[in-house]
């Protein structure tokens, strides 16, 4: 990231995170510039782009203060509530000002384009775009193979209906695995069926006897920050993974959905491991924009490519919100807010981590080793009512997700726990909230 593009998030996180408060007094020019060992044109740059979102002001000859901002929609939750279970990013960091200035400039840019159906495999200059976008997380591609889709969920759907190459019908998935897509597939009809996935991974031995006899199309599985587990397959394991795809001629679908709030330095996907295009790796930009904008992008081996278009079927996405993610994009904006959102979330995983280790000490919660991402898995004891439990829980005003419904409806060796997502949870609130689950479990484990 640039000197400028640092400078200018970290400011902009002091002030959303109360560390500048409002009417409070920046540094000086100069000042600022020593602190950051930048030029004072940097920091001049910086405070005339905060100025423009209206996060500070200058008063001549006096300095730049933070603008007290009035309570507006985005802080009308209820705050007595310990939100561990919603999925969805925190109200508070969407990029609403950067994305405004992002449409104009793609209404400017493209003018009547965008008003028409446009190619259903996607705005060209936004997969040239993507390209090396893409290359920054190891997926080499070309725009030819790149398909924009109305969010990975319409990609997930469309690879379960068509047909495939190898003439297979049936659908693997771990086992807990993302609950909208089983409840897809069962309602479908279409054949699938699961493996385990634990919190120490999957077992490579089993997933190889099901690749050579079961039939299997595709395997679909989260490589990186699992939903609901939290955690990652190690580089032996998305190798091992990409090698037996290869030698059984299944596919692998890659939903690298978190790709973007990794704290890793270096995470090859499987797809980084493929040498005989049975990957298929999918993308999502919701978890670090806004869920709203449904954009996606499927990354296509050429031979599936015109299945895919034949299923796709219409032109679903909107051009105007592809052009904006265009500009996003290259304007710098995105790996600007990439970087505020994970050094948020990566504070509120260790506020978690802090607190398991403080009121956990009997160890009955089992706890996904996750320093990165959105989600944990607090393993319960066999013992405790889960019912009960989320009812006492809710009774404390703290919301958390059973991990039944991850489960395939007739998939019986399951573990009994707590998805636990900070996307929602206030940092404030994280400690308590951790304490009453801990109480609530040992309370339940006696029952």
């Amino acid at each position: 990231m640039k000197k400028y593009h640092s400078i200018l998030s970290d400011l902009e996180y002091k002030i959303m995170d109360g560390k500048y408060n409002p009417g409070q007094k920046l540094p000086s020019v100069r000042t600022a510039a020593e602190l950051y060992g930048c030029s004072v044109s940097t920091i001049v740059r910086a405070y005339a782009e905060l100025e423009k979102r209206h996060e500070i002001y200058s008063i001549p000859q006096s300095g730049f203060f933070v603008v007290e901002k009035q309570e507006d929609w985005r802080h009308n939750t209820d705050c007595e509530t310990i939100d561990f279970a919603s999925a969805s990013p925190d109200l508070n960091v969407f990029p609403y000002l950067d994305f405004q200035h992002c449409l104009n400039k793609a209404i400017d840019r493209y003018k009547y384009q965008l008003f028409t159906y446009g190619d259903p495999q996607g705005l060209k200059s936004l997969r040239q775009t993507l390209v090396s976008h893409l290359a920054g997380d190891q997926v080499f591609t070309k725009a030819e193979q790149i398909i924009i889709t109305s969010g990975i969920q319409h990609a997930l759907e469309i690879l379960a209906e068509m047909p495939f190459p190898n003439r297979k019908r049936a659908v693997m998935v771990e086992q807990p695995s993302y609950d909208l897509y089983l409840r897809f597939l069962e309602a479908k009809g279409i054949p699938v069926s699961g493996i385990a996935r634990t919190a120490t991974g999957v077992d490579l031995r089993e997933l190889e006897e099901k690749f050579k006899s079961g039939a299997i199309k595709f395997f679909y599985t989260m490589s990186r920050y699992q939903n609901p587990l939290g955690t990652s397959y190690r580089a032996e394991e998305r190798k091992a993974i990409a090698d037996l795809a290869g030698k059984y001629d299944v596919y692998v679908v890659e939903d690298d959905y978190m790709a973007d709030l990794g704290a890793e330095r270096r995470f090859d996907p499987i797809y980084a491991y493929n040498r005989t295009s049975h990957v298929i790796y999918l993308k999502s930009f919701s978890k670090i924009i806004f869920p709203g904008l449904r954009l996606g992008a499927a990354v296509m081996p050429e031979r599936l490519l015109e299945t895919f278009y034949a299923y796709k079927r219409n032109y679903d996405t909107s051009l105007l919100s592809q052009a904006a993610l265009e500009v996003y994009i290259k304007n710098g904006m995105y790996e600007r807010h990439k970087h505020k959102i994970c050094s948020r979330y990566a504070e509120r995983i260790r506020a978690v981590n802090e607190a398991v280790n403080r009121y956990n000490e009997a160890g009955l919660i089992e706890v996904s080793r996750v320093d990165s991402g959105v989600y944990m898995q607090f393993k319960l004891p066999r013992t405790v009512n889960m019912e009960r439990l989320l009812k006492r829980l809710a009774a404390r005003k703290v919301s958390v997700v059973s991990g039944k419904p991850f489960y395939l409806t007739d998939y019986l060796e399951r573990e009994k726990f707590l998805r636990i997502s900070i996307s929602r949870a206030q940092p404030e609130q994280i400690d308590e909230g951790v304490k009453a689950i801990v109480e609530e479990v040992k309370r339940g484990s006696r029952w």
